[in-house]
């Protein structure tokens, strides 16, 4: 065998894949894509829990705050009606 024949099985040796795609490469390659989706599902899931949670605080939040305003007017308006009737009742009680 000559001298090139030589290197060119040489570098076959290097450049020529080891092992193809078989099964066992296949089933290891399915286990790792199951073991990450099941180390990342539950924080996916958490993390939308938590964004569906904090919109829902977020929309009562809002609302908490529209009901206190209407509280305060309210309020307002009560105190202004009292005002007047304590007013009215001593002009009546002077007349």
């Amino acid at each position: 065998m000559g001298e090139k024949q030589q290197i060119l099985a040489a570098v076959d040796t290097v450049v020529a894949p080891k092992e193809t795609l078989g099964p066992r490469f296949l089933a290891l390659f399915s286990l790792a894509v199951v073991m990450v989706l099941a180390l990342l599902f539950p924080k996916i899931y958490l993390q939308s829990q938590i964004y569906y949670k904090s919109r829902d605080i977020a929309h009562l939040k809002q609302e908490h705050n529209a009901l206190e305003e209407e509280n305060r007017i309210i309020k307002s308006k009560l105190e202004a009606i009292r005002f007047k009737n304590q007013v009215l009742d001593t002009l009546f009680k002077l007349g």
